[in-house]
């Protein structure tokens, strides 16, 4: 590919196993394996779980991850959690991933501020959350960049496996969005064959759940940033 792609894991473990314990732990690998792979971005999406056990499963992500970067420091993998700006502070985690619907990047960053930051609060970083947002129009695009949001994520690109009645974005309107000032990921139907095309429409890069859980994360790296 022309330019290097970023890249967006997004987590599901109710499709790692058939019970808790082993879906909890399966995903915990995934987690690891996408940080050793050069994943930029993890999204920590287990919207079911209650907020107590979401909190135990993103400390325990933060410390494997805060743990392969200990042994490699040029990994430069950032965990975000799904909706919830006060576990993301108290887990001390990088960011959140907000719903189109959510509170503003503004109101997070304000929330981040007055809580005195998350991940690593001794760097400067710690009081600049990064922020994620789901969007499925130009207009809920051009919301995310104008409200300083880290990134955004836009799709269903292609049409979504199992979900055949979601109406697909298509290329076009992702080539259109990609020119708003800010990084945008494709998301849905994404595939190594259809992957090439979406960079080439602008996008900075990938954000998929199966392709990277289905499938092994540091060979899907290897094809997708294969210049």
């Amino acid at each position: 590919m022309a330019k290097r792609c970023l890249l967006y894991y997004i987590t599901d473990r109710t499709a790692l196993g058939a019970d808790e314990p082993t879906r909890r732990r399966r995903l915990l690998e995934k987690i690891s394996e996408a940080a050793r792979a050069g994943v930029e971005y993890i999204q920590l999406r287990e919207k079911d779980l209650s907020t107590r056990d979401l909190e135990s499963l993103a400390r325990k992500a933060a410390s494997a991850m805060e743990k392969l970067n200990t042994q490699n420091p040029r990994l430069r993998t950032s965990l975000l959690i799904n909706s919830r700006t006060d576990v993301a502070l108290a887990t001390g985690t990088r960011g959140v991933h907000l719903r189109a619907s959510d509170i503003s990047p503004q109101d997070v960053r304000a929330i981040w501020e007055k809580n005195g930051g998350g991940a690593s609060r001794d760097e400067p970083s710690a009081q600049c959350p990064l922020i994620g947002v789901s969007c499925h129009s130009p207009e809920e695009v051009s919301r995310a960049a104008d409200n300083k949001a880290t990134l955004a994520v836009f799709g269903p690109i292609f049409e979504k496996k199992g979900a055949p009645a979601t109406l697909a974005q298509g290329l076009l309107s992702l080539k259109t969005v990609c020119k708003a000032e800010i990084l945008i990921f494709a998301l849905g139907g994404i595939t190594l064959a259809n992957a090439r095309s979406c960079l080439e429409a602008g996008a900075s890069g990938i954000a998929a759940i199966r392709l990277f859980q289905d499938n092994d994360i540091a060979e899907v790296v290897r094809r997708l940033r294969l210049e």
